[in-house]
């Protein structure tokens, strides 16, 4: 029997050096350039994110969700688990260590199905950081359920043409690269219904309509725009995988991905819950510290069990999908999903408290990672979703109960043991 919640001491030494790396090197940049880690980087930013980049790589951790031959670490689901609980501490990191989402699934899903010619034309520039790409999936009228999806593309020759809207495409207005999924066979099943599309932004017809943004972005300024395809033409070489495979090549993207984004919210908790307990013992109010607080030492003691409760099971999903597949680990998955914002939700709110007044201010960045809540809830799918589907898989394991009783009933339970007991007081007289 194996049972080894230790880290391999070679990974371990890597882990620690990204930790201090990250702390040292990537924060200052979340201060000096914020919000510029998903635009192509000016010539100034570029020398200071080449050597930080170059630093990654000889570690050799440097896109460690993808394969040696691709230039990545070929890491498995568990440690690339334990280095994005690292890399979610800040905003620049996954750029300066490659993993940097949506670019991670994209790039992911053009080694699985690209051609030759789309590898060399968009994968490497992804993973160099030179490029960014743009997943776009979501429409205003059906959210992100494929079932009402009418961005649709058609043929005409060996062309295909794009028509529709898709609704916060993230990235959109600094990526080159747009993935879209559209419907090629409307009459089809779901699975067989929609295709998968390469389009780079520049393309005649990409329309941005509206800038739409979170709420804490500038009216007009947002980057996650409403985008038109409007009569989009595209050569037949655009196709990403085959025809009427586009779900199939969606959700290749996503199990993984989930992951990544469950222990970097760990990562995210983890420096709120450092900065709940530096403001418990550096505070006093009414005659004692903040730390002698009950209260505050309540909330101290539920945010670290439930940080480490969380952090536990996006582990064991990770080391679950390396033991198997991401499919055969669909429920784990899930499960992460839906209690992702709950537990950034619960630790933010706590160091919120704890700070008082400061903790609602723009001079701490806690009320900017209490709307990560509802980022995090929202992205690949709403946790609804998750949990009905979890809930059916859950359901299949179990059988009916016999009879007009439950199993468990104990009246019929005390009847079978003691049945059973006799039985044996049967048998032990029987030796005598």
């Amino acid at each position: 029997m194996s049972w080894d919640f230790s880290t391999p001491p070679e990974y371990q030494a890597k882990l620690d050096w990204a930790a201090e790396f990250v702390r040292t090197k990537v924060e200052p940049l979340d201060l000096v350039y914020p919000h510029l880690h998903y635009t192509p980087p000016s010539p100034e930013i570029r020398r200071v994110i080449d050597p930080l980049k170059a630093e990654v790589r000889a570690h050799g951790l440097w896109a460690a969700h993808l394969t040696p031959e691709l230039g990545g670490g070929g890491r498995g689901q568990l440690e690339l688990g334990l280095l994005n609980e690292i890399l979610g501490r800040s905003l620049w990191a996954p750029v300066i260590f490659g993993t940097q989402a949506p670019d991670t699934g994209n790039a992911e899903i053009l080694a699985h199905y690209g051609t030759a010619e789309q590898k060399d034309k968009y994968l490497q520039p992804l993973l160099n950081g030179e490029i960014f790409s743009c997943y776009s999936m979501t429409e205003p009228q059906g959210g992100s359920d494929p079932g009402v999806f009418i961005t649709a593309a058609t043929r005409d020759g060996d062309d295909w043409i794009l028509d529709g809207y898709k609704f916060f495409s993230s990235n959109a207005t600094t990526a080159s690269l747009y993935i879209v999924l559209a419907v090629t066979a409307p009459d089809q099943p779901l699975k067989n219904r929609m295709s998968m599309f390469l389009v780079p932004a520049d393309t005649p017809g990409v329309v941005l309509e509206r800038r739409s943004g979170t709420a804490a972005e500038p009216p007009d300024e947002g980057t996650h725009p409403l985008v038109r395809y409007d009569h989009v033409r595209l050569p037949a070489d655009s196709l990403l995988g085959e025809a009427g495979s586009g779900f199939l090549v969606a959700q290749t993207r996503l199990g993984g991905g989930r992951v990544h984004h469950a222990m970097r919210t760990v990562g995210l908790c983890n420096r709120a819950f450092d900065m709940m307990c530096e403001r418990a013992i550096s505070r006093s109010t009414k005659g004692s510290l903040l730390a002698e607080k009950g209260a505050v030492q309540t909330m101290i003691a539920d945010s670290w069990a439930q940080i480490t409760q969380f952090r536990l099971m996006v582990l064991y999903t990770a080391w679950l999908i390396d033991q198997r597949t991401t499919a055969g680990t669909r429920k784990e998955i899930a499960a992460i999903k839906i209690t992702a914002p709950t537990v950034l939700h619960d630790v933010v709110m706590r160091a919120i408290q704890i700070h008082g007044a400061l903790g609602i201010s723009n001079e701490l960045p806690l009320w900017e990672w209490l709307q990560q809540v509802f980022v995090v809830g929202f992205s690949d799918g709403p946790a609804e979703i998750h949990r009905i589907t979890m809930a059916r898989q859950i359901l299949a394991e179990y059988a009916p109960a016999e009879g007009l009783w439950p199993s468990e009933h104990l009246p019929a339970r005390r009847a079978e043991a003691a049945a059973a007991v006799a039985a044996m007081l049967a048998d032990a007289l029987a030796e005598t």
